[in-house]
């Protein structure tokens, strides 16, 4: 059984309401994108949601930025990658990206309902973490320099944390 979460914007013209089967925030991504555009300790926390779930009200406050990459010779390609947010206030909401069109990534931050905590965390991209965020991992948590291999969903069903159709 998925999970309904219910989110919205700081100033409330957005919200929104998806059906998620991997519910626990449990990894922190630390790239300059999520961190810049979604700001709080120095990382994002995206969390797991059916795309075709996706209920708006209020979408004429939304609007999309869609990153540019880079890397150690500049600005490289475009993003695929939509990240929608409340034109009024700024808050970051979700990520939609089309590589993977059954998917969104609400923002745990955006999430009006109660999330579980999570046993373990995962820390990723810290090839770009500043230095000024501290790394405060747990002794069960995992750190990768770039993306892990497991999935969000291999991580919530190692788990015991996958709430099946």
């Amino acid at each position: 059984m998925t999970r309904r979460l219910d989110g919205s914007c700081h100033c409330g013209a957005v919200r929104f309401t998806v059906q998620s089967h991997a519910p626990v925030p449990y990894q922190r991504c630390y790239c300059s994108i999520c961190r810049k555009t979604t700001g709080g300790g120095g990382y994002a926390i995206n969390l797991s949601a059916l795309a075709d779930s996706l209920v708006v009200e209020g979408r004429e406050a939304l609007a999309v930025y869609r990153a540019e990459i880079t890397d150690d010779t500049g600005p490289c390609r475009l993003s695929s990658a939509e990240r929608h947010f409340c034109a009024r206030c700024g808050s970051h909401l979700w990520l939609y990206d089309p590589t993977w069109p059954a998917l969104i990534h609400p923002l745990a931050s955006a999430i009006d309902t109660p999330l579980p905590p999570a046993p373990d965390h995962t820390h990723l991209m810290l090839d770009f973490k500043p230095d000024w965020v501290p790394l405060e991992a747990g002794p069960d948590d995992l750190t990768f320099a770039r993306y892990p291999e497991a999935s969000i969903e291999d991580w919530h069903r190692a788990h015991g944390l996958w709430e099946a159709p």
